[in-house]
């Protein structure tokens, strides 16, 4: 009897197989990981900057700003005015939005604070007073 060793042609193309769908299942699940990352990045930005709109900006002058930056609103991370993909507050392409309403003089009542996010409904924060 002539027993040859080795694998056949087919057990080598279904591990093949197999090993690629495991790494595609791979870069799946990280780029879903990543996306989830990024999400909570801009939640932590839109907080600080709503927090300092809130504790610091108001308390201070008793009104909201028609617009925000690093130059009127100091009290946080400027790092934080970047999204994570490397866009400005208020960037038609960027994912943070401020939108001052009921505003005369440039003091304004009302804001709403916006973050678009990749794997979750779009993250409001409104004014608190």
């Amino acid at each position: 009897m002539n027993k040859k060793q080795g694998f056949t042609i087919l057990e080598i193309i279904i591990v093949s197989i197999f090993a690629t769908l495991l790494v595609i299942l791979f870069f799946i699940q990280k780029s879903n990981i990543d996306a989830m990352e990024r999400d909570e990045d801009r939640k932590i930005a839109i907080n600080a900057m709503y927090y300092a709109l809130e504790e610091s900006f108001y308390k201070n002058n008793g009104f909201y700003p028609e617009t925000i930056s690093e130059e009127n609103i100091k009290v946080i991370d400027p790092a934080l005015w970047t999204d994570p993909l490397g866009y400005n507050l208020g960037d038609p392409m960027g994912s943070y939005s401020y939108e001052a309403a009921n505003c005369k003089d440039g003091k304004c009542k009302e804001y709403v604070l916006k973050a678009i996010l990749e794997k979750e409904d779009t993250y409001i924060k409104y004014h608190r007073n």
